[in-house]
């Protein structure tokens, strides 16, 4: 499947053709666009690592299953505003690091923060929102932005914002009679039926084992290719959490509801 998302994005730059910069420019050339952090150019990392890349993980989470990820779980929270998907992150793949050299600051997104705080806000006590989009720019982000659609933080974080409405799981699985529940498991095969005709077939369903044993779907990886088409074959690290996995094809699981005063036992 090839559903691309780009005829979305172009009110972002007149340039989003999302293609890889030519390798052979000067280095001045491609960190031009570094709005803050420049180094001299004996301290810049090899650019060819961290924008050797060909797919990314589109990473959507879900609130109500989030917690039962985490160890404890008492460290999650969910706030009042969140009640659907919420963004995870937008992940390069098969680069081991990106280069450290562009901070970001709150005043980068400052315009997007009402709509980063209802679509990708932190879920853990510990962190704040901002400190959340702030490592996934510094971990992933810094790697996306070897495309030009995605060459600054602002950027970046618009992008992720237009891929979470364009993929809007929950209607997807409204519409096809799926809910959250503490009674009514589903069966993998269920979900892939509403989702693959949208996400594509490459896309990662994942689950995680709660306090009761049992399996409790979290999130969903969806595969894209550096333009952002819909399914790409990578062979990066795309490893689930620590305490997460697949779904098992003959395994039920649950879909939990959002339970924002006891994020960490909804169902019990």
């Amino acid at each position: 499947m090839c559903r691309s998302v780009l005829p979305l994005l172009v009110t972002l730059s007149p340039a989003l053709l999302l293609l890889l910069p030519d390798y052979t420019n000067t280095q001045e050339e491609h960190w031009e666009d570094y709005k803050y952090g420049r180094q001299q150019d004996s301290e810049l990392p090899d650019k060819k690592q961290f924008c050797s890349w060909k797919c990314l993980l589109f990473t959507l989470q879900w609130p109500g299953a989030f917690c039962q990820s985490l160890h404890p779980p008492s460290v999650c929270m969910i706030p009042p505003n969140v009640n659907n998907w919420t963004i995870h992150g937008l992940w390069p793949q098969g680069v081991m690091t990106c280069c450290s050299c562009w901070p970001m600051f709150q005043s980068d997104v400052q315009e997007l923060e009402a709509e980063l705080n209802e679509h990708w806000p932190s879920l853990l006590k510990s962190h704040s929102s901002f400190h959340f989009w702030r490592d996934e720019w510094l971990k992933h982000g810094v790697c996306a932005a070897c495309v030009e659609g995605m060459n600054s933080p602002l950027r970046y974080f618009q992008i992720n914002l237009k891929l979470r409405a364009q993929f809007d799981i929950h209607k997807l699985l409204e519409d096809a009679h799926i809910s959250p529940s503490c009674d009514r498991p589903y069966k993998l095969s269920e979900v892939q039926q509403a989702l693959v005709p949208h996400l594509g077939e490459k896309l990662h369903i994942q689950c995680v084992t709660d306090e009761k044993e049992r399996e409790v779907w979290f999130q969903v990886k969806v595969p894209l290719s550096h333009n952002l088409t819909v399914g790409c074959d990578h062979h990066g690290n795309t490893k689930p959490p620590p305490n997460g996995h697949p779904c098992l094809p003959d395994t039920p699981f649950y879909y939990f509801p959002i339970d924002h005063q006891q994020p960490q036992t909804p169902c019990g």
